[in-house]
């Protein structure tokens, strides 16, 4: 049985580094996969890495084994109102309990891509009070728990890719003073949970631009879930969320940013999108363990 990357999986760390890396031109398929096994072979204790490819970066690494429905984001959307694309070739996300450890690792890991990749995005994240998003509302409340967590991430057994994942990951700059402005009930309506314990609001009193109405998406009759793992960012002049998410499926980021940005069909936007915009938008394939470490003998 193909085994995922551990770090997927671990829940609660305070201190988080992502990090997106372009290669640079003109490196070669044998240089990248020499600079990556070198990345990938450190080892630091007490943190947690994860490691995710873009599109073409893997099927350069790894063709036989690439899932046929990877592919790099496109940009979702119409008008002002866009989930734009800025894909890059390699995402690292490094976290833990303690940031100093963080900090060297991906310190160490930058050096031993420095030869054949540019980091081009590097966001730093941390655990907001309990795990609450910069807005106040608990983030992640429909996540999976135990054995759910792997059937709605991992790729099953039989498929190409078996035990990795597809990953979305997207950068998102709120405006908490215009959100901050609307009282508490009509926060709770953008979201559609009450904030102080996340519980959904009932059907009555629920607007189908909530985020949660837009974003708990159906396609014939099977819930598009998701493994999300974001994080707040950012300080006083720029913050936000770094969205994370894994899924068995990459089709159901299609589908839930297509509901969540107004072009599904019946014409409606997530109002939550009126207060956070997002930046960049990437889609990625975290192999799994073995695949990961045999990176150097493909």
């Amino acid at each position: 049985m193909s085994e995922p990357q551990a770090g997927i999986f671990v829940e609660g760390s305070h201190s988080h580094f992502f990090l997106e890396y372009k290669l640079i031109d003109g490196v070669s398929t044998a240089q990248l996969k020499e600079a990556l096994a070198k990345a990938i072979a450190l080892s630091e204790g007490g943190v947690n890495k994860v490691w995710a490819f873009g599109a073409d970066c893997w099927r350069s690494i790894a063709p036989g084994v690439c899932p046929a429905d990877l592919k790099p984001f496109a940009a979702v959307g119409e008008g002002k109102r866009i989930a734009p694309a800025t894909q890059q070739s390699i995402l690292l996300w490094v976290h833990g309990e303690n940031h100093s450890a963080n900090f060297d690792a991906a310190m160490a890991a930058s050096t031993a891509l420095a030869s054949v990749a540019i980091l081009r995005l590097e966001k730093i994240g941390f655990l907001y009070k309990d795990s609450r998003d910069l807005s106040g509302f608990i983030d992640g409340t429909e996540n999976p728990t135990g054995r759910g967590q792997q059937l709605v991430a991992l790729i099953p057994e039989g498929e190409a890719g078996a035990g990795g994942s597809f990953v979305l990951s997207q950068q998102w700059v709120h405006n908490l003073s215009s959100f901050h402005a609307l009282s508490q009930s009509e926060q709770e309506a953008v979201i559609g949970r009450t904030k102080p314990d996340s519980i959904e609001l009932d059907d009555e009193h629920m607007p189908e631009n909530s985020h949660v109405s837009r974003s708990d998406v159906k396609i014939n009759g099977v819930s598009q879930k998701l493994y999300r793992r974001s994080v707040p960012y950012g300080g006083v002049l720029e913050h936000g969320l770094y969205f994370l998410a894994f899924s068995c499926d990459i089709r159901r980021f299609d589908h839930i940013l297509q509901s969540m940005f107004g072009v599904s069909g019946d014409g409606i936007h997530d109002h939550l999108t009126d207060f956070s915009t997002p930046v960049t938008g990437n889609y990625w394939f975290a192999p799994s363990a073995d695949e990961l470490s045999a990176i150097g003998s493909l």
